[in-house]
């Protein structure tokens, strides 16, 4: 994908090392070879480095120019523990219970190399329930300043240039939060916009707060909900343009626009959809995968403090390998 590439090429110079916890997992350990191949960061594996060369050999795949991070063999695991043992204290956490999770459970320990600053990001998953990347992601990493939600977006390409970005347009939330409050609503868009910006390079974010209704045109609760996420988002004096409740048609074709919502900077240019709730986003955004012939690249996390993200347990090994260059280029001004 032309995107990805753009930032490989991007974050090459940067010495970015991305975590994979996985070793386990061939397609894990196939795309740590890609990586070192294009060179455009140093992947990190965690484990004892003979278990993890015996499962690279198995693979058929080389791992030189790997790092390898021991637990059971770093000076760090004090301090990863007593770290631990900080941010949970309140939650019943002991330095026994820190060291069983530190020793016991890789997606924590790469999760605190990322707290630490030891890495840049990680990407995870491929082997794990998207629980537990989220829960040790927000047990140790925590959400962004000014955030309480972690969340997801999904950038989606089109043919159809007349729409969004050039024909991308940013879908969220497509695989976190089931039925988000109208607060969870107005942070969803404020990170979808942050990814946007990093990610795709977005220079003039265009946020739509979709429901089956453009201002007022119908009156029920799940409108209600979208009306206050505005509302709320007024609020934070954020540096981008918004408007809702907007119907989709509304938000994308400028002609719809001039007759249901003249007034609106957003309304017909539109290039980020915040959807009310995850069935409507799931389905959306498979619909114009199925029906529009779209590339969808996600859905990628964002909220976390720091690039932390979860793949689906099907990926492919060059899944992981774009996922690895995001969360390189996420880190860029961390």
């Amino acid at each position: 994908m032309e995107l990805v590439q753009k930032l490989k090429e991007q974050v090459k110079p940067l010495g970015k090392k991305i975590v994979l916890p996985e070793y386990e997992d061939a397609r894990v350990l196939q795309a740590v070879e890609m990586i070192v191949k294009e060179g455009f960061c140093t992947p990190v594996l965690v484990g004892a480095p003979d278990a993890i060369q015996a499962k690279a050999k198995e693979a058929g795949v080389s791992i030189e120019g790997a790092e390898i991070i021991d637990p059971n063999n770093t000076d760090r695991l004090p301090e990863m523990i007593d770290t631990f043992v900080q941010l949970r204290a309140k939650k019943g956490m002991t330095p026994e219970k820190a060291k069983e999770t530190m020793l016991g459970n890789p997606v924590f320990f790469g999760a605190m190399l990322v707290r630490l600053g030891v890495v840049d990001g990680m990407v995870s998953g491929s082997a794990s329930p998207t629980a537990n990347v989220l829960r040790a992601a927000l047990q140790i990493v925590g959400t962004k300043p000014g955030l309480k939600t972690v969340s997801s977006s999904m950038f989606v390409f089109t043919d159809k240039k007349q729409y969004g970005d050039d024909g991308m347009l940013v879908f969220s939330d497509c695989g976190v939060i089931p039925n988000p409050s109208p607060e969870q609503l107005a942070d969803i868009a404020v990170s979808s916009v942050e990814k946007a910006r990093k990610v795709a390079g977005m220079k003039d974010p265009r946020v739509s707060f979709l429901s089956f209704s453009t201002k007022g045109s119908a009156s029920s609760p799940e409108v209600d909900k979208v009306v206050e996420a505005v509302n709320i988002l007024k609020g934070r004096n954020v540096d981008f343009d918004f408007d809702g409740e907007l119907q989709l048609d509304a938000s994308i074709e400028p002609s719809v626009a001039e007759r249901k919502a003249p007034d609106s900077k957003v309304a017909g240019k539109a290039n980020i959809l915040i959807f009310p709730d995850l069935q409507a986003a799931n389905i959306g955004y498979k619909l114009v995968q199925r029906f529009a012939g779209a590339t969808a690249l996600g859905p990628l996390i964002q909220g976390l403090a720091a690039p932390i993200h979860d793949l689906s347990r099907g990926c492919f090994a060059t899944d992981i390998v774009d996922v690895c260059a995001i969360a390189a280029a996420e880190s860029m001004d961390d």
